[in-house]
């Protein structure tokens, strides 16, 4: 075996280490900032809006979203005035805490059937707790829909 043999060897093993090494990171890069970004935030009916949205200009977009924001803020208020007379005995006005929002139940337990959602900061109606103290029986003032969530995620607002 002759020297140059020997090095034509060694450069070919080094290569093949380099080209291995950086097919490694760059999998593990691309599987990382897969991974790493945050999951799209989830759509509960009741957030949908009446109005499909039609491909415009920026400016006739932001009118939209300006005249909608408007009449949402004229309707709450109007539902927080009508509400504030229909709490029942013991029941509490509260906003959810938890940033990804809430899963609405038909009873508590997290086995129960999902029957809706509670976005985050939110203006909801507490009307009361389970027996073991780990869910909260809520009502949505803008549509009425009555629900259990999970306690803890909710904090008092009155």
């Amino acid at each position: 075996m002759s020297i140059s043999s020997l090095f034509q060897f060694l450069i070919g093993f080094f290569l093949g280490i380099i080209l291995f090494t950086a097919g490694i990171a760059g999998g593990a890069y691309f599987f990382l900032t897969q991974v790493s970004s945050n999951p799209p935030k989830p759509n509960f009916s009741e957030e949908k809006s009446s109005v499909e949205e039609t491909p415009q200009s920026e400016s006739a977009n932001q009118t939209e979203t300006t005249t909608a924001t408007e009449e949402t803020v004229k309707q709450t208020q109007e539902t927080t005035t009508n509400e504030t007379e229909d709490l029942p005995e013991g029941a509490y006005r509260g906003k959810v805490i938890w940033s990804t929002g809430l899963s609405l139940r038909a009873e508590p337990g997290i086995d129960s059937e999902r029957i809706g959602g509670v976005g985050y900061n939110w203006e909801i109606i507490i009307l009361g707790t389970s027996d073991d103290g780990g869910w909260q029986k809520i009502r949505i003032p803008s549509s009425g829909q009555e629900g259990w969530v999970k306690a803890g995620n909710i904090e008092k607002i009155d």
